[in-house]
């Protein structure tokens, strides 16, 4: 039967699903829903657990491969840097020969060396030969032909007393080590010495090993200075016994100014020395280098550097470390290369080309400015050792000069002349020690006004 205004049939209940009063509630339909949410959630976990691992392992892969990248840029760059600064030194290398050729031509003994060098390949051949080979080649500066005898330095050493058994003198305890050799502290004949062992094998793969020990001990054996390491005597036996024994001093002006370590870092470890006293450490160095390079002939130490000067318990200076040393004479000019550090290297010995005691004047420059500075050089680059020599040698680069507080002006002035890029330019050593001792007479004459008020 149709209810009239309604078309469609009614529906039979019979076959439906009873449905509870409970089930079809509000508060069930929420806690099947909560239900289906957590489950649906859980699912949803389980399923991203993978792809957050997977998403984590990609991005710290990723990141590793960055910084192999960054690694291997770098790396490209250092051998780009020192290509170019090899190329550029044999560049002035070559150019360097063509002068000396050009010299060797215009004063005429050119074919002199040439003709030698015939005669000698004559020699050589089997055929026999008539002429006479007379040495005609002009004779080698005697800083260059000098070959340092190791007997007749044990012979010097033992007349005048500073030969040395081994077997007086039991290694105790090691204090440091370099790439030819190692120091130990020990007690020799009552006195606390530092005693430097050469390393067997230098001798053993060096042809002038020997004569390398014993230029360096004859050059120490010389010395004769208050602010100037003191040589005590000599193991005179390589290459098991070849010992330089020498004062004790157990610390280095790198120490005393930027604490104990080997790194190079730009917050201080200690706190920066009293200006008195750093004007003192550079006045005592000047004096010890005016003292060395006012011996006839000369001597050029060619490796000064802070972890080079020592202080005594009274923390005055001692210049160490004369085995790059060399003496000169006044008409000579050295050319060996680049010798000593190059962070403290004078850009001329950089470029290979010749150089005198004025390198040491320009290692000095760098020395003084990182004793104001109290900042090691060149700390505020990224720089790497090549090429802050390129920079150098170029003239593009020095290290960073200390802020003027209207009493620097004088100092500012000598470290910029004594590095400067022209070695002419930089000041004698007595000029540098005169300067100093002014300055430091004026800062005790302040002190003592000071102290009178």
């Amino acid at each position: 039967m149709n209810v009239a205004g309604n078309n469609q049939p009614k529906k039979s209940n019979l076959f439906s699903p009873r449905q509870s009063p409970v089930a079809n509630s509000p508060q069930k339909q929420g806690k099947a829903t909560a239900r289906r949410g957590f489950c649906q959630g859980l699912k949803d976990c389980m399923s991203m657990g993978p792809a957050i691992s997977t998403s984590q392992n990609q991005s710290h892969s990723t990141s590793k491969l960055e910084r192999q990248v960054a690694d291997l840029e770098r790396e490209v760059l250092k051998q780009r840097e020192l290509r170019i600064m090899y190329r550029k030194r044999m560049e002035r290398t070559h150019d360097y020969l063509k002068y000396c050729l050009q010299v060797a031509q215009d004063n005429g003994f050119l074919n002199l060396i040439i003709k030698n060098k015939d005669d000698n390949d004559r020699q050589d051949c089997s055929f026999p030969s008539t002429m006479d080979n007379t040495n005609t080649s002009p004779q080698l500066s005697s800083s260059l032909q000098q070959h340092y005898d190791l007997a007749a330095l044990i012979c010097q050493a033992k007349m005048n007393g500073w030969y040395i058994d081994h077997r007086e003198i039991e290694l105790q305890e090691k204090i440091g080590q370099g790439s030819t050799a190692e120091i130990y502290k020990t007690v020799w004949r009552g006195l606390d010495v530092a005693v430097k062992c050469i390393f067997p094998n230098f001798f053993e793969t060096n042809e002038s090993g020997e004569s390398f020990f014993a230029q360096e001990l004859d050059t120490l054996s010389r010395q004769r200075h208050r602010f100037v390491l003191q040589l005590m005597g000599a193991c005179l036996d390589p290459p098991d016994h070849a010992w330089v024994v020498t004062e004790f001093l157990d610390m280095t002006l790198k120490e005393w100014l930027h604490g104990p370590g080997n790194s190079r870092l730009k917050e201080r470890l200690v706190p920066l020395p009293p200006f008195e006293e750093r004007i003192a450490k550079a006045l005592e160095i000047a004096q010890a280098m005016q003292y060395l390079h006012e011996q006839k002939p000369k001597l050029i130490h060619r490796d000064l550097k802070p972890s080079n000067i020592f202080l005594d318990d009274a923390n005055h200076v001692r210049v160490a470390d004369f085995g790059h040393a060399r003496f000169l004479s006044d008409e000579e000019m050295a050319l060996t290369g680049e010798t000593g550090t190059f962070v403290y290297m004078a850009p001329e010995v950089i470029r290979c080309e010749p150089y005198n005691e004025k390198c040491d004047v320009y290692s000095f420059g760098i020395i003084l400015n990182e004793i104001m500075t109290g900042n090691h050089p060149y700390i505020e680059t990224d720089f790497g050792p090549s090429k802050i020599a390129m920079e150098v040698a170029e003239g593009h680069l020095r290290p960073t000069l200390p802020e003027d507080n209207g009493q620097l002006g004088e100092i500012i002035n000598l470290i910029c002349l004594s590095w400067d890029q022209d070695a002419s330019v930089r000041p004698s050593f007595a000029t540098i020690t005169s300067t100093l001792k002014k300055i430091h007479r004026r800062i005790i004459e302040s002190n003592e006004i000071d102290y009178c008020i």
